[in-house]
């Protein structure tokens, strides 16, 4: 009896754990930069192709990465509509260190940088174009 007792807890737990994380996907997280934070990123940012003359959105993909390729529609669709912002798409195999430093854990992962390479949202998941617009009018 007992075991079946845990095995339902589990269960629920789990079942609980994947609700929240799907309410969390594709929101947009306001991100805190300190400026040691962004010294620090400056230069592994630089040497992934991201440039200081725009704003970005980047985000980390992979080949295996079914909802990646999702997120490359909705950024595209966005960035089309404006020409204030520039798209940079990285393999998070080929930029392990950036990946780390930026604490990505899980794919997509999408940030909205200012000009001055300040994060300034962060977006786990596939977001919704309106979520995409909304970080960008943030800036």
């Amino acid at each position: 009896m007992t075991g079946i007792t845990v095995l339902v807890v589990v269960a629920i737990l789990a079942v609980a754990t994947g609700f929240y994380l799907r309410s969390r996907s594709g929101t947009v997280r306001t991100v805190r930069n300190t400026d040691s934070e962004t010294d620090a990123l400056r230069p592994l940012l630089l040497d992934a192709g991201v440039t200081a003359d725009t704003a970005t959105v980047l985000h980390f993909s992979a080949d295996w990465c079914g909802p990646c390729a999702a997120v490359r529609r909705v950024v595209e669709q966005v960035l089309n509509e404006r020409s204030e912002a520039r798209e940079v798409e990285l393999d998070i195999d080929a930029h392990p260190d950036l990946a780390r430093e930026l604490g990505v854990l899980s794919l997509p992962t999408t940030f909205v940088l200012d000009i001055e390479l300040r994060r300034r949202s962060r977006i786990a998941g596939v977001p919704t174009a309106a979520a995409l617009r909304s970080a960008l009018d943030a800036l």
